[in-house]
């Protein structure tokens, strides 16, 4: 194939679009729902179920996620992205029709079981309709178009409730979705299962159910720390999470073992360290600097911003050296993470200006690193275990960043209770961040027998 082959020509227009679009529909909502949380809450006189608003989410997204994929490799993905779709549109009418906080909670649950089958059925399409020298292209823009809602998506937000109601916010997205089903549907069809994976698909779910009820136990247990009963609950949900998570996730995750296994943990890893780094810069800089919310959201903004432009570049350089540098620019990547991270360590005792030169170095790392390591799993996955392989990067891109935000947050919680005051307690959060990272690295350089099969 022509390395001129564009993700745009009239062959894959349709498809990249609707993806496009889905990606940021999914990406909107949960980063608007953060900044509408407390509207929602004070409006529906739950303040108490405020934390589920996002927990409960989290949650569902784990058993759409990993159910889904084994539905996909038996079935093929047109009829679980329909149902993914149309669930994750009915749990945005139940919300902006909520009359209580319980009511909001179902729909927050619908909306995560959609939003966890819709991205894996995404990456499934990516994985059977693009060839590999295009792969790095899409996930490129599949990245960016996670991204970009993060530099509008709580601004926009914000204004829409103010201005009218926070119910606005659901039925703003409803066309979007509805676009992209219209582009996206037809070529769905046209996917066909490849083969079927071996083993139950109930006991799939099982393991699923078991792992959503043990992180939320976990999660439960973080939230009441240090007390005993924290203690006994996060010792009894990492005891319920540990069989599971050995099941589902290829054999060796846990442990980096080299090949398929050490690029997934790479990605858990330095994305979960990245997202819970941006929420708790945020934290720093207003409670700490003394920035608006609005300041800091643009500082935020700015590694979204290298982000956006070096997901672009990379796929020019895998189209340049046809592959072949993929683990090269995955190390670069989580490099540069470290760095930028080294420099946010030391956010709530320097300058603000330091803040955005870290994040710009941590964008162009992310940028670098996340949509290159899905290339590199799709390119040694089997047709036949596609659905797996994109289960797993999503499970990767949600569960690891819900759970460590949980343990950030404990930690913080924690370093206060000791008598720490806010700052160093941020700093202690910001230096787990930073040993996730140098652990990524570690299974990034697991990764090396990984090679590209672009001219296969």
């Amino acid at each position: 194939m022509s390395n001129h082959q564009s993700i745009f020509s009239p062959r894959y227009f349709a498809l990249s679009i609707g993806i496009i679009l889905s990606v940021m529909a999914v990406g909107f909502e949960g980063l608007a729902v953060t900044t509408i949380a407390p509207s929602i809450a004070g409006d529906l006189n739950g303040i108490d179920l405020f934390g589920w608003i996002f927990s409960t989410y989290l949650l569902a997204q784990i058993i759409g996620t990993l159910v889904v994929g084994r539905i996909i490799d038996r079935q093929g993905p047109a009829a679980p992205f329909t149902f993914a779709l149309l669930l994750f549109i009915a749990g945005l009418i139940v919300a902006a029709t909520a009359s209580d906080m319980w009511m909001m909670i179902v729909a927050r649950a619908m909306q995560g079981l959609g939003a966890g089958a819709m991205m894996t059925c995404v990456y499934t399409a990516i994985s059977l309709s693009y060839p590999d020298e295009l792969r790095a292209k899409i996930l490129g823009a599949f990245g960016t178009a996670y991204v970009l809602p993060s530099m509008l998506g709580p601004y926009v937000a914000g204004i829409i409730a103010e201005q009218w109601s926070w119910r606005f916010v659901f039925w703003g997205i409803l066309p979007i979705l509805i676009v992209s089903a219209l582009l996206s549907l037809p070529a769905f069809r046209k996917l066909r299962a490849q083969g079927s994976q071996e083993g139950s698909g109930a006991t799939a779910t099982w393991m699923a159910v078991l792992l959503t009820i043990g992180t939320g136990i976990f999660l439960v247990g973080l939230g009441m720390l240090p007390k005993i009963t924290g203690i006994v609950l996060v010792i009894a949900g990492l005891a319920l999470m540990a069989q599971p998570l050995r099941k589902l996730l290829p054999r060796g995750t846990l442990t980096f073992r080299r090949g398929m296994p050490a690029i997934l943990a790479a990605r858990g890893l330095f994305f979960a360290a990245y997202i819970s780094t941006q929420n708790f810069l945020v934290l720093a800089l207003i409670n700490v600097k003394g920035t608006t919310p609005a300041q800091a959201g643009l500082i935020v903004a700015s590694a979204a911003l290298s982000w956006c432009v070096f997901a672009y570049m990379q796929g020019r350089w895998d189209s340049a050296d046809q592959g072949h540098g993929r683990n090269k620019r995955i190390v670069l990547g989580v490099l540069l993470l470290i760095v930028g991270f080294s420099i946010v360590f030391w956010i709530p005792a320097v300058t603000i200006g330091f803040a955005v030169i870290g994040q710009i170095i941590a964008g162009i790392g992310m940028g670098l690193a996340h949509p290159t390591s899905g290339a590199v799993a799709f390119a040694h996955t089997q047709a036949d275990g596609a659905g797996e392989t994109s289960a797993n990067l999503q499970f990767a891109d949600s569960f690891t960043p819900g759970v460590v935000i949980g343990i950030g947050g404990a930690i913080l919680v924690v370093s206060q209770a000791a008598g720490m005051t806010m700052q160093s307690g941020l700093i202690v959060t910001m230096g787990f961040h930073l040993l996730l990272i140098l652990m990524s690295l570690f299974a990034s350089s697991r990764i090396a027998l990984i090679r590209s099969i672009s001219q296969e």
